[in-house]
C-alpha cells in the first residue's frame, strides 16, 4: 500500500513506450507500410512523430490524397503482427496493482486509434487495472494540446491539482503542462532523459519504483 505524502489520487500515463513496449511494433509497421508505397524510410523522422494520430502522420508523409490508403495498410499490417512485437514493460503490471490497491485512480491518455489501443491493452493485461481509457477517437484535439488529459480529469473527477501524467515523449509532458497537473516523464521510451528535461517535467522516473517514491513525496 503505498502512503501517499503528495495530494495525488489520479495518474494518467500514455500507452505507447510508457505502459507498453510497442516501439518496435510502430517501427516495423510504419518501415512496412513506407515501402509498400515507395515512401522515402527516414527512422529517426518518422520516430519523432510518434505520439501524434495516426492521420496526422499519414498526411505528412504520404500526402492527403494516399493518407486513407496509408492508414489503411498501417491498420492492416498493425493488428496482423501486434501480437509478435509488443510486450509490456518490466514492473508495469505490479506497479498498476498498487495503485489501484491504494485507491489511486488510472487511466491512459494516448493518441492511437481505439482499436488499436484496445488491442494493446487487453494483449498486456493492463486493461482491468485502469478506470478510463482515451484515445485518439475520444476528442477532437490531440496531444500536445491538453484536451485528451481534460477529457480523461473530467470522466474521473479528477482535479489537476491533485494529477499527474506520465509520458515519454514531448507531446505528453505539454499536454499535461497545459492542462496544469505534474508531469513525469520516463526513461525507457522513445525520448532520452535529455530531451525530456528540457520540458521541464517534475521528475523523470528510470523505473516505476521511481513513480511509487514520488507519489509519497520521497525525493
Amino acid at each position: 500500500m503505498i502512503k501517499k505524502h503528495l495530494d495525488i489520487d489520479t495518474v494518467l500515463f500514455d500507452l505507447d513506450g510508457t505502459l507498453a513496449d510497442s516501439l518496435p511494433l510502430i517501427r516495423h509497421t510504419y518501415f512496412t507500410v513506407f515501402s509498400e508505397m515507395g515512401i522515402p524510410w527516414g527512422d529517426s523522422d518518422v520516430m519523432r512523430w510518434i505520439g501524434r494520430p495516426l492521420k496526422d502522420i499519414a498526411v505528412h508523409f504520404a500526402g492527403e490524397g494516399p493518407a486513407d490508403y496509408f492508414i489503411e495498410r498501417y491498420q492492416y499490417h498493425y493488428h496482423r503482427d501486434h501480437d509478435r512485437y509488443t510486450s509490456i514493460y518490466p514492473g508495469t503490471l505490479e506497479m498498476l496493482r498498487e495503485l489501484k490497491e491504494s485507491v489511486i485512480k488510472t487511466g491512459v491518455v494516448t493518441s492511437k486509434g481505439r482499436s488499436g489501443t484496445m488491442r494493446t491493452v487487453e494483449f498486456t493485461g493492463i486493461v482491468e487495472y485502469l478506470d478510463v481509457i482515451i484515445t485518439a477517437n475520444d476528442v477532437e484535439r490531440h496531444k500536445p494540446l491538453p484536451d485528451p488529459v481534460y477529457k480523461a480529469m473530467d470522466l474521473l473527477g479528477s482535479v489537476p491539482e491533485r494529477t499527474v501524467f506520465v509520458g515519454d515523449s514531448h507531446y505528453d509532458l505539454e499536454a499535461g503542462k497545459a492542462a496544469g497537473v505534474r508531469v513525469l516523464g520516463i526513461s525507457w521510451g522513445i525520448s532520452s532523459a535529455g530531451e525530456l528535461a528540457k520540458y521541464d517535467p517534475d521528475r523523470i522516473l528510470g523505473n516505476w519504483d521511481d513513480l511509487i517514491s514520488y507519489i509519497e513525496g520521497k525525493h
